[in-house]
């Protein structure tokens, strides 16, 4: 069954094979390791499925390299796909520990400051009439999926036009 699915790999474009192929082939005979003591059912969906998946991967990766766009798997396809380019620096994890960090006691601060006031009972009315949060953050979210939109545009028309290239072509030749 391994070498079945070394076959298949095969079909991948030749640099994902070369990245991934034995990352793959490690996952896919530990899965099938753990299947062998499972009923012949249960392994042979396994098997379907992974086979399936392969097949799939393969031509999804093969239509990106042909497009250029990295927005395939969001149309139709639920699995989560090995590239490098999609990987979080080291530093992510401790830049979230210090936000989380800094969120935490914030609320700390405002629970204080919150204990250390007075209790009037005087309600507080609403900030402003015309603010409601909806609204502010269905705008805040378009006018952020529009720059994305436009970003992603400018970049795509870049990586046709050729520049990028261009740009490594020039740094090679220093």
């Amino acid at each position: 069954m391994v070498s079945a699915y070394r076959w298949l790999l095969r079909l991948y474009p030749q640099a994902y094979r070369k990245e991934f192929a034995e990352e793959m082939e490690a996952v896919f005979f530990e899965a099938e390791t753990a299947t062998r003591q499972k009923s012949v059912p249960q392994r042979v969906m396994f098997c379907v499925s992974e086979f399936v998946g392969v097949v799939c991967g393969a031509l999804e990766e093969h239509l990106r390299m042909v497009t250029g766009s990295d927005f395939l798997p969001l149309f139709g396809s639920r699995r989560f796909f090995m590239r490098s380019e999609f990987r979080f620096p080291k530093a992510t994890v401790a830049l979230m520990t210090i936000i989380l960090a800094a969120v935490v006691w914030t609320i700390e601060k405002a629970e204080a400051i919150s204990a250390s006031l007075p209790h009037t009972g005087q309600q507080v009315g609403p900030i402003s009439e015309q603010f409601t949060i909806v609204p502010t953050l269905v705008e805040v979210l378009l006018i952020t999926l529009a720059g994305g939109a436009l970003a992603w545009v400018v970049l795509f028309a870049l990586r046709r036009s050729g520049l990028q290239r261009f740009s490594e072509s020039r740094g090679a030749n220093r």
